[in-house]
């Protein structure tokens, strides 16, 4: 037991370089003591006292702002940096050498309808090794984010996440796959060299629409050399057909 904690205290060292001490983990961390009171919560739970996990886990977070339900299953080496708003659900998995920044939430999106039903099932994320979530991330339902995976702040998944993807954006898109081997811990998930995947797509798509104006242009220029005797006044380019087709669909629909 005591080897877990001095696990504990020294995955937390290794990350945050605001840690000065093992004495300043113990005593103000309050990831740590979430963590530990998670452990112990779980303890009644899974032997049938699930009033006293519950107990436990509630007086924790009145204590730490982290709210760890006590059926959730937490990994060695497990890290939630700064802490306040996290809420982990009943069913969700976390693996090893994890790290979450504050507000995030592992939740589920079933409905409050027939929770009977629910009750027993798998309705949270599994977040396997060497994943980081970024503050302000939601990971909504029984969802899988791969290893060494990294979610950016506000990031909204509600999809598998592969292996060694970044995904950023409402909702998540990949912004990045790398090597496992060229991958580096990521404060916050989200580095400055990460591009926007949606900004990504409308330079592509502006690109593409440059590509065919220059080609209408192009073709316009063909046709007006290419009718003799028609003079401009006597017809319409080709550009302003098709601005007349369009209005006229607008107006018919």
């Amino acid at each position: 037991m005591f080897d877990r904690m001095k696990e504990d205290i020294q995955a937390i060292m290794a990350r945050d370089p605001a840690a000065k001490s093992s004495l300043e983990i113990l005593l103000c961390y309050p990831s740590l003591h979430a963590v530990w009171a998670h452990r112990l919560a779980s303890f009644f739970w899974h032997r049938r006292l699930k009033l006293v996990g519950r107990w436990i886990s509630q007086a924790a977070r009145w204590l730490t702002g982290i709210e760890i339900h006590p059926g959730a299953t937490l990994g060695r080496r497990f890290f939630i940096d700064h802490g306040m708003g996290v809420v982990i659900g009943e069913s969700a998995v976390v693996g090893d050498d994890v790290t979450l920044y504050h507000g995030v939430t592992l939740g589920g999106v079933a409905p409050s309808v027939d929770s009977d039903s629910q009750r027993g099932t798998k309705r949270h994320p599994t977040l396997l090794d060497g994943v980081i979530v970024g503050s302000g991330a939601q990971i909504l339902g029984p969802v899988t984010v791969g290893q060494c995976a990294r979610v950016g702040a506000n990031a909204v998944v509600v999809s598998d996440v592969e292996c060694d993807t970044t995904v950023v954006g409402i909702p998540a898109k990949v912004a990045r796959k790398e090597a496992r081997e060229q991958a580096q811990f990521m404060p916050y998930a989200q580095g400055a060299h990460i591009s926007d995947p949606v900004l990504r797509e409308l330079a592509a798509t502006r690109q593409a629409m440059l590509k065919l104006q220059q080609r209408v242009e192009s073709l316009e220029t063909e046709r007006q050399g290419g009718l003799p005797g028609d003079t401009q006044g006597e017809r319409l380019t080709l550009a302003e057909e098709v601005r007349s087709e369009d209005s006229q669909k607008a107006a018919n629909g």
